[in-house]
């Protein structure tokens, strides 16, 4: 009997409720890129969608949390392991609603780091899906979340260094304002996947 079978049948709710919400997430962050090739209006509603669908699964997995004494792995790790995967998709979701608000285009910098947060959201997925039989698989796969976290930080600093090398007329500058608020989103998207493949990590240190 392997680590989380000696809990019985009540863990298999947290792990599952924590792999839909991780699910949710690379849905939500495949609807994002798509938005971002075409704006596409149904790939923004579908983004929205993940995100309420998120939040419910949120919300179910704190009352289970509060209602059973014996969890799987450590509470505080459920807790912020939920928290962590669940502001990924709000910063997404923040940053559509931002762009049509704002009715700003997709550039090449917000593309790239929307495709590299979809790759993360998908290593955080498989990092899910594996952590009960086979947590070292799932470890690798929060590393891989992590280097494309820093990958994002990289593009993040180009469109900010990009942004500024702009002459500075008012149009110009409303822009950057508009623009900037866009990148700082999906940097923190970024930050909270990293965020996620940390506590993945810890788990998995304390499974050995």
């Amino acid at each position: 009997m392997g680590f989380f079978g000696l809990f019985g049948k009540k863990e298999d709710n947290f792990i599952r409720l924590l792999r839909e919400q991780a699910k949710k997430t690379l849905e939500g962050l495949e609807h994002l890129e798509a938005y971002m090739e075409d704006q596409n209006e149904e790939h923004a509603k579908a983004v929205e969608r993940a995100e309420k669908d998120a939040d419910e699964l949120r919300r179910i997995l704190i009352d289970e949390l509060n209602r059973t004494f014996i969890t799987p792995i450590d509470r505080e790790d459920i807790f912020a392991l939920s928290r962590a995967v669940d502001d990924v998709l709000d910063y997404a979701y923040s940053t559509i609603d931002e762009m049509r608000l704002l009715q700003v285009d997709p550039n090449p910098f917000l593309r790239r780091m929307a495709s590299l947060l979809r790759e993360a959201a998908n290593e955080i997925y498989l990092a899910m899906e594996r952590l009960e039989h086979h947590p070292g698989v799932a470890a690798e796969h929060a590393m891989r979340a992590k280097a494309l976290e820093n990958r994002v930080e990289r593009v993040y600093r180009e469109a900010i260094a990009d942004l500024f090398k702009a002459p500075a007329s008012l149009e110009q500058i409303v822009y950057m304002l508009k623009v900037r608020e866009l990148y700082r989103h999906l940097s923190n998207a970024a930050d909270r996947g990293d965020e996620t493949a940390n506590v993945i990590s810890n788990i998995v240190v304390k499974m050995a």
